[in-house]
């Protein structure tokens, strides 16, 4: 370790110590951060900007559209390279950085790593009130960084350049902690990003960094064998988990040396192949028929990786009351819910750890492989076209017959995640990138465009699919520009059904009349017309048609893979008819105690007659 010190300011401190971070993934030692996503203002352009600008071939910096934009691409990098390679992203102070907030809330709720350097006030206080800054007349102090606290595993505000020394590694080690990963947030005052320091020199060595394993405790394990053992009708819900774990391989051949069935949640879609024997499909309100029901009658359920949302446990009424949980997770928050029996380790080795001569009946996992087959039949028919009205599922059914099974599929809000969840077949594994854990519009093409620089990265023949509805391509659609300018090509399908259908059908199904989701039942919408998104996507330089029905649809799509720049084809598909109609567990959502209305009335009770299914905390 080398003794001497080097004065550098805050900000080239910042950028230098990145720079000379490495991971080592699969043999191949590269660096931990893949560059960053930037939109310079007064903020941060002049300290922070300059000190990029000396490293920008190392640590590219992608110009970005809009700040929230930059955000969810850099969290799907994060997923793409399994949460072990992230990229930052800086803004200015003020609006720029309160634009990254719900990307950071995205990053938190998915657990993915994203590093955000932010300008911030002058830590002097002698210019304020400055530009774009919020005056707290009884907390000076406080402003809109703050706000970046409820959506962040880590936290800082640098007031003096020897911080940088404790919280960069502190946030590194956030980052790629297994159990606490997420977004890191560092405020960077505007007159401290310039303030020079004696820096250490061996602050800025190499470092290689790896991600921790922590193997499970030996009693955990020995008492979950025991259960497991007892197990008449066992069934496994693998998560996310398995994936950022690198556990497909352990997960598969526990299942098989096993025969247990196994169910995917939507962060855990593509952890095995669908044509595998004992994948019995995706598990919820939005998953499959034949999940669903071993569920309902599952005794002992090994939850692997996954932090049971309730779109998994159909808000805990998927299970059998009796039925015995066995967490394995390597967050202990995760692991422990709904008094679960613990597992608290990394996947990979706690499975390997669980490896016993325990094997399912055999007449029960026939049984579930019996209802997956009904449901492939089901899926079959559903994506098939003819006759039937364009519909979100025939689309799926198109492109997932088509594309390169090394493709990255990625859909984010509306009804699209639970079409591609249902309907997708998995070709290949970690190719699907459902984004539902804050099921965020907008993050389907910044989120692609995001996606397509990792997979550049390793696997440049393929491509990344976006697949997006009217509504979430109106909130965000600028990174089409982003992916044309840059050179990283996607191909997105625009499916059109007038609005917000999914909403819409909730509505409905709940009673309510149309109101204020499809742009036809918009009162205020006097001059309704349909967006021509074909022209809107060429206009920011991408390739783009519209097509009449998945027919078209599939001959547009050999074009678009074929094509060298992104490729955007449009389909209106019917708001109404066409919908996946099968393999939905109860929600729980907010329903009017008290209406006039008989058809409110009617639904709330009817959603009020499956809560008795409902696990209440065990």
């Amino acid at each position: 370790m080398t003794t001497g010190t080097v004065r550098l300011t805050v900000a080239q401190a910042i950028v230098r110590y990145l720079d000379n971070q490495f991971i080592a993934i699969d043999g191949e030692e590269m660096r931990l951060c893949g560059g960053g996503f930037g939109i310079f203002g007064h903020g941060n352009v002049t300290c922070l900007g300059e000190a990029l600008h000396e490293h920008q071939e190392t640590l590219p910096l992608y110009r970005g559209q809009n700040e929230q934009g930059m955000g969810f691409a850099a969290a799907a990098y994060a997923k793409q390279w399994l949460r072990q390679r992230f990229m930052f992203c800086t803004a200015s102070a003020g609006p720029g950085t309160a634009n990254l907030l719900t990307s950071a809330a995205l990053a938190h709720a998915n657990r993915l790593p994203v590093l955000m350097l932010c300008g911030d006030a002058y830590v002097t206080r002698l210019p304020d009130p400055v530009l774009q800054q919020l005056e707290h007349f009884g907390e000076p102090t406080l402003g809109v960084n703050d706000a970046f606290k409820a959506v962040s595993r880590f936290w800082d505000r640098i007031t003096h350049p020897a911080q940088i020394i404790q919280s960069l590694p502190a946030a590194l080690n956030t980052m790629l902690d297994p159990a606490d990963c997420g977004p890191a947030f560092i405020g960077l005052p505007q007159d401290v990003q310039g303030w020079a320091y004696d820096y250490p020199e061996a602050f800025f060595e190499k470092r290689v960094h790896r991600i921790r394993r922590q193997a499970p405790d030996a009693e955990e394990v020995a008492e979950a064998i025991a259960r497991l053992s007892l197990a008449k009708r066992p069934m496994i819900i693998a998560g996310g988990g398995v994936q950022y774990s690198g556990a497909v391989a352990e997960l598969t051949a526990f299942a098989e040396a096993t025969g247990i069935p196994v169910v995917e949640t939507i962060a855990g879609r593509a952890n095995m192949l669908d044509t595998h024997p004992l994948n019995i499909g995706p598990i919820g309100v939005t998953g499959s028929e034949s999940a669903n029901t071993i569920a309902e009658q599952a005794d002992v359920i090994l939850a692997v990786g996954t932090r049971l949302q309730d779109f998994t446990t159909g808000s805990w009424t998927a299970f059998s009351h009796d039925a015995q949980l066995i967490g394995v997770n390597v967050g202990r928050h995760d692991a422990a819910k709904h008094m679960s029996m613990t597992v608290v380790g990394d996947a990979k080795l706690a499975l390997t750890a669980l490896a016993s001569d325990y094997k399912a009946p055999a007449e029960w996992t026939k049984f579930a492989q019996g209802e997956r087959k009904k449901w492939t039949d089901y899926v079959a028919d559903n994506v098939a076209y003819g006759n039937a009205e364009n519909s979100y599922a025939q689309a799926i059914g198109v492109v997932n017959a088509l594309c390169d099974p090394r493709d990255r599929v990625v859909a984010a809000a509306g009804g699209l995640p639970a079409e591609v969840t249902a309907n997708w077949r998995t070709l290949d594994i970690g190719t699907v990138d459902v984004e539902f854990g804050f099921s965020c519009m907008g993050y389907e093409i910044a989120g692609g465009w995001g996606a397509r620089i990792a997979q550049a990265e390793r696997e440049p023949d393929q491509d990344t699919i976006v697949f997006t509805g009217d509504g979430s391509y109106l909130l965000m659609n600028s990174d089409i520009y982003s992916s044309v300018l840059t050179g990283k090509k996607m191909i997105i399908l625009v499916l059109d059904n007038g609005g917000f259908a999914v909403i819409n059908k909730l509505q409905n199904n709940m009673g309510n009349e149309s109101f204020n989701n499809l742009i036809a039942d918009t009162p205020t919408a006097t001059n309704p017309f349909a967006m021509d998104f074909e022209a809107h996507a060429a206009a920011m330089g991408a390739t783009a048609e519209t097509v009449a029905n998945p027919n078209e649809l599939a001959e547009a799509f050999k074009r678009a893979k074929a094509s060298d720049k992104t490729y955007v084809i449009c389909m209106q598909v019917d708001p109404y008819e066409g919908w996946t109609t099968e393999g939905h567990a109860w929600w729980e959502v907010g329903t009017p105690e008290v209406t006039t209305s008989d058809k409110v009335r009617a639904a709330h009770e009817d959603v009020e007659s499956s809560r008795h299914k409902q696990r209440k905390g065990v």
